[in-house]
């Protein structure tokens, strides 16, 4: 169990990744913020347990930083009752803890066996390797990766148009590992009266570490030219309630017409792009029918004077099938025939052709069933934040939409806005225009919808893409190349902007290279593992010989 006197460093641990994390402006102390929970691991080192302990500790440090910071996840589930809301926060909160802390596990174990210094090497890669694995597999949840933690100040983190977020993680995590490296040699010094050369030293890495990729990224900030060939957009943002108006209280022909109202009073002739947000469009849309959807003809019409305009609208879709062809598809009784419903963006223009997009990375426990061969119980807590009941099909086979002008646009649909390497792979399809389209409102007022906010202008500097963010309730804006924010909405207000955006067709190293920082570490984190065991069984062996 947690013993009290143990538990200030990792309670210290906790608080700064929270006072570090956005929208609080205090990133800087994630370069120190793991430190207290290495000194602990250091002081349990010798103790009886000490693998349990420290995986105890670290737990209660990373437990209090992932409340501290995710706990808007629980007005989402707030229509499910108090044990269905906690059953939907517990994924992040819990599940995020625990990996984290098999990290420390992973350090200590291999501290034990060969030193410290390969130690810190298998928790930095053991780090990486937990995240990675949070983003990749059916539970992701990449929403903490702590290269995300510099969002706020893009400025110094420029370099991610080679790195990605992973980057950003490697670099936070050296510097802690080096403060604690300061932290030993100066007891080392007290202890036995070293010379200062070596603190010096390390010292002196320290600092270099801090600013040479800050120094790197301001060049890069100050010398970055955008690409030209400017695209006129306007971004709505009906502010509709969706807990109160959305799904039960607005009427959809209402709600379309303060969308088609707001779109018109900035619309110009050379507009090319209106941009709604996520489910903007409701009832359900039948896509074997789509031209001659009613909402689809209303918005032909809005678009008829506008010559080369497209409407990007957030829909929830639904597709029949005679047979059970894909894995997420449900069965009617009533037809019997399977359908599947779509979290959707589609591509209006004036003439006869509707593009779709398929949201595919689905909120666990929200939108989708995760190993729902195993974990089916999921089912029963399942809610649905765009208004239907069971989890979203989530096939995609257009992940790019491309206007009449020939321009492709990458939709992003809320939480897909997080995933960096998934938002790049849509760049190398031809997409010179990022649109992340959500729907914030369910967080309510608070850091939640300030936090995805901020991790867009990530996804700029990874692509070099320009990027109009349209959010019913939240911040809705636009972004250029460079991270910055050109012009943005306030909460919680039905308005409209508009901005000439530059489109690009440059690809970054990271569009083409993806995360390659997060599969080596992840490849040494396993190596780190797999020496682990063998050595825990070699030792045994030597033992019963001798």
């Amino acid at each position: 169990m947690f013993k009290t006197k143990n538990l200030l460093l990792p309670a210290l641990t906790g608080l700064l990744l929270w006072l570090a994390w956005p929208p609080l402006p205090f990133a800087p102390l994630l370069f120190v913020a793991l430190v207290p929970l290495l000194i602990l691991a250091d002081q349990l080192k010798h103790v009886p347990k000490a693998g349990g302990r420290i995986f105890r500790n670290s737990f209660f440090a990373f437990f209090i930083w992932n409340t501290l910071s995710l706990y808007w996840i629980y007005n989402a589930g707030q229509e499910l009752g108090v044990a269905g809301a906690l059953a939907i926060v517990s994924v992040p909160l819990l599940l995020g803890s625990l990996l984290i802390s098999f990290a420390f596990l992973l350090y200590h174990k291999v501290r034990r066996n060969f030193g410290e210094n390969i130690a810190l090497a298998a928790l930095v890669c053991g780090w990486i390797g937990y995240e990675y694995l949070h983003q990749e597999w059916q539970l992701a949840f990449p929403w903490m990766t702590l290269g995300n933690g510099l969002a706020e100040y893009h400025q110094i983190v420029q370099w991610y148009e080679y790195t990605g977020v992973f980057g950003g993680s490697l670099w936070i995590l050296l510097a802690n590992v080096l403060v604690y490296r300061i932290y030993k040699y100066s007891l080392i010094l007290k202890a036995e009266k070293k010379s200062l050369a070596g603190l010096k030293w390390l010292v002196l890495r320290f600092a270099l570490h801090l600013a040479i990729p800050v120094a790197f990224s301001l060049w890069i900030y100050n010398h970055f030219e955008e690409a030209g060939n400017p695209s006129n957009v306007v971004v709505v943002q009906p502010n509709v309630d969706p807990f109160t108006e959305k799904f039960n209280g607005l009427p959809p022909e209402q709600q379309l017409e303060r969308l088609i109202h707001l779109s018109d009073s900035l619309g110009q002739p050379n507009t090319e792009f209106f941009i709604w947000p996520e489910t903007a469009i409701i009832p359900l849309v039948r896509e074997d029918d789509l031209p001659y959807d009613p909402s689809v003809e209303l918005i032909k019409r809005f678009l008829s004077k506008y010559k080369n305009g497209n409407v990007l609208t957030g829909a929830v879709t639904v597709k029949w099938y005679n047979d059970k062809r894909t894995s997420t598809a449900r069965y009617n009784k009533e037809s019997s025939r399977y359908y599947d419903v779509y979290n959707a963006g589609m591509l209006i223009e004036n003439s006869s052709k509707v593009q779709v997009y398929h949201k595919s990375k689905l909120v666990p426990g929200v939108e989708s069933y995760p190993y729902s061969n195993v974990l089916g119980f999921l089912g029963n807590i399942v809610i649905d934040l765009g208004g239907t009941s069971g989890g979203y099909g989530k096939d995609n086979a257009n992940p790019v939409l491309y206007a009449q002008s020939g321009i492709g646009v990458a939709p992003a649909i809320c939480y897909e806005s997080i995933f960096g390497s998934f938002m790049a792979d849509h760049v190398l399809q031809d997409a010179q225009l990022m649109a992340i389209i959500t729907n914030d409102g369910w967080w309510k007022n608070t850091s939640g919808y300030k936090q995805h906010f901020q991790y867009a202008k990530l996804r700029a500097i990874e692509t070099r893409r320009s990027i109009v963010r349209s959010a019913n309730t939240g911040i809705s804006a636009f972004i250029n190349q460079r991270g910055d924010i050109i012009k943005q909405t306030k909460w919680w207000e039905p308005t409209a902007i508009k901005a000439d955006i530059n489109l690009n067709t440059t690809l970054t190293f990271y569009s083409t290279r993806g995360d390659i920082i997060a599969v080596i570490g992840s490849i040494f984190a396993f190596g780190f593992i797999l020496l682990s065991f063998l050595w825990k069984f070699m030792s045994r062996g030597i033992k019963l010989n001798a």
